[in-house]
């Protein structure tokens, strides 16, 4: 694997699983200023509550919070901008056929440096109901409950 190919993690967003029932996933580019690169490389970003909408057939990532670059000066970039996204043309139109129907929405997974450069995965998502989150919150304490057993099954017991 080449080192220039290698994708640096810088935020994730944990909730968005949680929330919604992820159907498709694309990575874009995104437009930022010389302070928001900066404070993004030193981790100053927050993906929590943030979306992506579509106007005037362009997609923008709305509420994502990167904090002042602590070097900055008077042209520090404003904290809660919307910030457009780079898609491909026949992806932004597929996008749109896909939000307007009932309960779709756009969310951003994650965000990386892919080649030295800042990429967000974008979700293609459905909200999901109060049962399914107890469903899914079930599972997993089920699946963290087999695994403890198997490691208490095979653990070896010392003889004196």
């Amino acid at each position: 694997m080449n080192e220039k190919e290698i994708e640096k993690i810088i935020a994730v967003n944990r909730k968005a699983r949680h929330e919604y029932h992820i159907l498709d996933a694309y990575e874009a580019g995104i437009v930022l200023k010389g302070t928001e690169v900066k404070s993004i490389r030193e981790g100053n970003v927050n993906l929590k509550d943030s979306y992506a909408i579509i106007k005037y057939s362009e997609v923008f990532l709305i509420n994502m919070h990167i904090g002042p670059y602590r070097q900055g000066n008077i042209f520090n970039h404003e904290p809660l901008r919307d910030r457009k996204l780079l898609l491909n043309k026949r992806e932004i139109k597929k996008l749109i056929g896909k939000v307007e129907e009932k309960g779709m929405t756009l969310v951003p997974l994650k965000l990386y440096f892919k080649r030295g450069i800042v990429k967000i995965e974008l979700a293609l998502a459905k909200g999901k109901i109060l049962y399914d989150k107890r469903e899914s919150i079930a599972k997993r304490d089920y699946e963290r409950e087999k695994i403890r057993e198997l490691k208490g099954k095979f653990r070896f017991t010392s003889k004196k």
